[in-house]
């Protein structure tokens, strides 16, 4: 059973209710016993849909002008996958960038787990060959 309301996505519901900066809109479409997990920092799962509101009246205070744009998505059977863009400006004035995925489990026509694979842009970090350094820390190559 696919879980959309009338012809909208389930990344299209959660794109208008961030952009509608309403918390309570927000928490609405997950599911009371929703799980979250963040395979890249573990320790930030967490289950209910009290924690999604509170999470959510959080990011609307410190970035009020937040704005959600849906790259892309595809639903096969109650799994819908998202890239996401959130742009917005921190109440201190500088900018908030980020982009990534989740992977949604829908139930019921809320949203029962989802996987979430989002991180802030670094739009300061080095280059490829910086990066490849960084990450797997190869031997310094000889050249002689």
């Amino acid at each position: 059973m696919v879980s959309t309301v009338g012809t909208m996505s389930m990344g299209e519901r959660l794109r208008d209710a961030w952009n509608s900066h309403n918390a309570e809109s927000v928490s609405a479409l997950f599911a009371k016993n929703y799980q979250s997990i963040q395979p890249t920092h573990p320790s930030r799962g967490f289950v209910g849909r009290s924690q999604v509101l509170a999470n959510w009246s959080a990011v609307f205070d410190g970035v009020p002008d937040f704005t959600a744009e849906l790259v892309a998505r595809s639903l096969d059977g109650d799994t819908e996958w998202a890239e996401w863009e959130w742009s917005g400006t921190y109440t201190s004035g500088t900018a908030f960038l980020m982009r990534g995925i989740t992977i949604l489990t829908l139930r019921d026509g809320l949203i029962a787990k989802a996987r979430l694979y989002l991180e802030p842009v670094d739009v300061t970090g080095g280059d490829i060959d910086t990066a490849v350094h960084d990450l797997y820390k190869p031997p310094a190559s000889d050249a002689t």
